[in-house]
């Protein structure tokens, strides 16, 4: 009881520090360690893990909701991870396909809702989870003041390599000839045709569960990105460690190559 009353103090007071400092306007997670949580926790069943790391967005959403951080970008399944075994495999996907619309419709329900979009190589995913994102992207697509960006089945150099092949079929319909075409290549025409084109870098970068490494995420868009990294894994997460993440970030001098 005085532990959770002492927490809680805690947490209130790191929250009215940070609100009193440049807040990020986007915000990147990597939700790393949910198998390993469930082993810690004893147990032999993944999905313990996947369904704790789920409900934890939720949490996560409402803490960045108090800063007004409008845009979030979450990394929920690497192209990697489908090579794992598909049991594995299967146990998460069949996380996603359930809770992504429940997520959607607290959204849809909130004072303050966000849009969700998704990215990644989406075909690759079963028809029927590809309808769930289709749902939870119809529930949210009047929203335009908070978004929230889920990566699925998405890798950083696959994300460059399709940006690439999208400009170079550009190219090809309107005729462009090969020289034409190397002297009109530059970073905003490839940034251009990227899986989210359009939105801002994020600012900040959470990776959970101790690793010290992006593997991958979002490769392009976090070459001035501030990275925190954090030992809790993810379905272990606390507004604590977030806060502590924001305040991390306020304390860096952000120099953008300069």
């Amino acid at each position: 009881m005085i532990q959770r009353l002492v927490y809680h103090l805690y947490a209130r007071q790191l929250h009215s520090k940070v609100l009193g400092g440049p807040l990020p306007e986007h915000v990147a997670v990597i939700l790393d360690g949910n198998r390993r949580f469930a082993e810690s926790m004893g147990s032999n069943s993944v999905s313990v893990g996947y369904w704790q790391g789920a409900h934890k967005v939720s949490e996560l959403l409402e803490w960045c909701q108090t800063l007004h951080i409008p845009q979030v970008t979450l990394w929920v399944l690497s192209a990697d991870n489908l090579k794992r075994p598909a049991d594995q495999v299967q146990s998460l996907l069949q996380v996603i396909e359930e809770e992504i619309v429940n997520i959607a419709r607290r959204q849809a329900q909130s004072r303050t809702p966000r849009q969700i979009r998704f990215f990644g190589q989406l075909d690759a995913l079963s028809p029927s989870l590809r309808g769930a994102l289709d749902r939870a992207r119809e529930l949210t697509a009047s929203f335009s003041q908070y978004f929230l960006n889920v990566a699925i089945a998405y890798g950083g150099r696959e994300e460059i390599v399709y940006a690439v092949r999208r400009l170079l079929e550009r190219y090809g319909r309107e005729g462009v000839s090969l020289p034409e075409a190397v002297g009109r290549v530059s970073t905003e025409e490839i940034g251009a045709h990227l899986y989210l084109q359009g939105i801002p870098d994020p600012d900040l970068i959470i990776r959970t569960s101790g690793e010290v490494r992006l593997s991958g995420f979002l490769l392009w868009q976090s070459v001035y990105s501030e990275f925190y990294f954090c030992d809790a894994y993810w379905p272990a997460f606390r507004r604590v460690d977030f806060l502590r993440a924001i305040r991390s970030f306020q304390q860096r001098k952000r120099r953008y190559g300069h």
